[in-house]
């Protein structure tokens, strides 16, 4: 009797083992999309570079607890929109967007995504937020 119970339990196990053995999903990391208004990262290298430092003290490691998706439209209004959608489109969780036309190519892309913007002066006068202190749908500043 005891050698049918013990063949049993090491079969039971042995079903077991392969569930057990994949061990915890691993955690999606975050995607955050950045819509600069310059050309490349080397015209807007010393605000990336802070970003990161921001990031980093926040325990933000670019490429090992979150990914950055950087686009530079290069003042280019169409390449706003483009640039916004295409961030949109790589499902990014957060968008940032830096400066107006950033910020309004990235409302028109979505209306779930977070938006972050900066270096907007008005942004009740650009219909970004209905008001500072209630800003309503998606955007923040």
């Amino acid at each position: 009797m005891q050698r049918r119970t013990f063949i049993t339990l090491i079969g039971s196990v042995a079903a077991a083992w392969p569930l057990a053995a994949r061990g915890q999903p691993t955690k999606k990391m975050p995607k955050v999309g950045v819509l600069w208004h310059a050309g490349s990262a080397d015209e807007e290298s010393i605000y990336l570079g802070e970003l990161r430092q921001g990031l980093n003290g926040l325990s933000y490691i670019d490429g090992k607890t979150i990914a950055l998706e950087h686009r530079f439209p290069n003042e280019q209004p169409e390449r706003f929109v483009s640039l916004a959608a295409e961030l949109v489109a790589l499902r990014v969780d957060v968008l940032v967007a830096v400066t107006q036309p950033a910020a309004l190519a990235a409302q028109r892309a979505t209306t779930t995504i977070p938006i972050v913007f900066i270096a907007v002066p008005d942004p009740v006068g650009a219909k970004l937020a209905n008001s500072l202190a209630r800003p309503g749908g998606n955007t923040r500043d």
